[in-house]
């Protein structure tokens, strides 16, 4: 096979989550763990960091990979879903899988993957590691894909543990409280491992603690400790100075991102990597370090989709935030800009709860509803009957890109044109 061939079996043979949904959701480690079995256990040969979380997890992951590829570590990434390109899951240093490696991983383990049935993010999971361990990485970042507890990157043991946040998504799997949804989220904390988690709150904090408790874990909450002051804003980044237990640490931090959304992850991050250098004092990652690997994040770690400038006159931002807590802040960053019209083209996916979302969605703004180009696609005709009760109005368009053509010829220069929702939406215009 040659790489679009492996691709197509990759997507047709084997159950997606983003394509089909939960009927791909595996409810055990059974078949990562023969996969992995098979190969060796690839996941043993190299030092990683596990990262867990509603929101912030992907942005997490870049951040912690940037800045310790900054200190000279050959660093993996682990990442999901991707946009456009398949191999933007798997990367060292900034750079994807080679297509050869893809092709020949495929070719080689198919009559395993014939008899085990694995899904689509499993047999990615055991290609990660694989190459991660035939690469000799010195660390990996691997994020989550849903819940932690059953994910298929459970079977690691990791240096450390990071959780973001928790808040109400993927309830039909995860659970309908955020005690529920934290409980599968703890379940990636390891015995005797540190974790780190992003942000308290009254109805999580005690599922962590319990957890780390019983594991024999030292748990860690960022906020407690790391505060962050913005300094200046501008379009693709912005300065900070940075606070540890409320006295002054770093002074004018420059990040390659933008984003309320970023500086809890920042927070997040840097409760990481503090961790890292008690734990690891003979490659404790120092603050100039820290500054070169954030200067310019977005090029270190091949970081797209979180406020991507897409275009300028009019100003296009895209953006995967797709539920409610990410909602919330892209729209308090879209308020602080100049803006005489909003147009925003967006579309989802059949089974996402769209009323707390929609109920935060501006309904000044013109919309121009889609669908993906996925047979998981909410449809449009039912998106726009669904948008049209929070008095949020505007046109259907089947394709993707005829949405956002139409935006961007109804936008003047001094308006904005938002893309979100899906993050298959947002792929088809990258």
């Amino acid at each position: 096979m040659n790489y679009q061939e492996t691709l197509q079996y990759l997507f047709s043979s084997l159950p997606m989550y983003q394509r089909v949904g939960k009927t791909a959701f595996k409810k055990n480690l059974n078949n990562i763990t023969a996969l992995c079995e098979a190969l060796g256990n690839p996941q043993n040969a190299f030092k990683s960091i596990h990262i867990a979380g509603t929101n912030g997890k992907g942005t997490t992951a870049h951040i912690l990979s940037a800045v310790f590829q900054s200190n000279q570590f050959k660093t993996g990434l682990y990442t999901s879903p991707h946009y456009k390109d398949f191999r933007e899951r798997i990367k060292i240093d900034g750079h994807y899988i080679p297509e050869e490696n893809v092709v020949s991983f495929v070719e080689l383990h198919k009559a395993l993957f014939e008899k085990l049935k694995p899904s689509f993010f499993e047999i990615t999971v055991a290609m990660a590691f694989d190459h991660f361990a035939k690469c000799k990485v010195d660390i990996a970042i691997i994020e989550t894909g849903l819940g932690g507890r059953l994910d298929s990157t459970n079977i690691i043991n990791p240096e450390l543990s990071v959780i973001t946040n928790i808040s109400l998504d993927h309830t039909q799997m995860l659970g309908n409280t955020l005690a529920e949804i934290a409980s599968e989220k703890a379940g990636i904390i390891k015995k005797r491992t540190p974790v780190v988690v992003g942000e308290r709150n009254p109805e999580t904090d005690g599922v962590f603690d319990q957890k780390a408790s019983v594991a024999g874990s030292t748990i860690t909450y960022a906020e407690d400790n790391f505060s962050i002051e913005i300094i200046n804003e501008k379009l693709d980044h912005i300065v900070l100075d940075v606070y540890y237990l409320n006295k002054l640490l770093i002074k004018d931090l420059s990040v390659n991102l933008k984003g309320k959304f970023l500086l809890k992850n920042l927070i997040s991050s840097f409760e990481a990597i503090k961790v890292w250098n008690t734990t690891n004092r003979r490659n404790r990652i120092g603050i100039n370090t820290l500054r070169k690997g954030l200067l310019n994040l977005k090029k270190t770690a091949n970081y797209i989709g979180r406020w991507q400038i897409l275009g300028q006159k009019p100003l296009i931002i895209g953006d995967s935030a797709h539920n409610p807590g990410a909602f919330r802040i892209l729209f308090e960053e879209l308020n602080k800009l100049p803006c005489e019209q909003l147009h925003i083209v967006t579309g989802f996916v059949e089974d996402k709860d769209l009323d707390k979302s929609f109920d935060l969605f501006p309904k000044k703004a013109r919309y121009y509803f889609s669908q993906a180009n996925i047979p998981r696609a909410k449809k449009v005709a039912h998106l726009k009957e669904e948008a049209l009760k929070f008095g949020l109005k505007g046109e259907a368009y089947e394709k993707v890109n005829d949405a956002y053509k139409a935006a961007k010829s109804s936008a003047n220069e001094k308006d904005i044109v938002l893309v979100c929702g899906s993050i298959f939406i947002l792929a088809e215009v990258l």
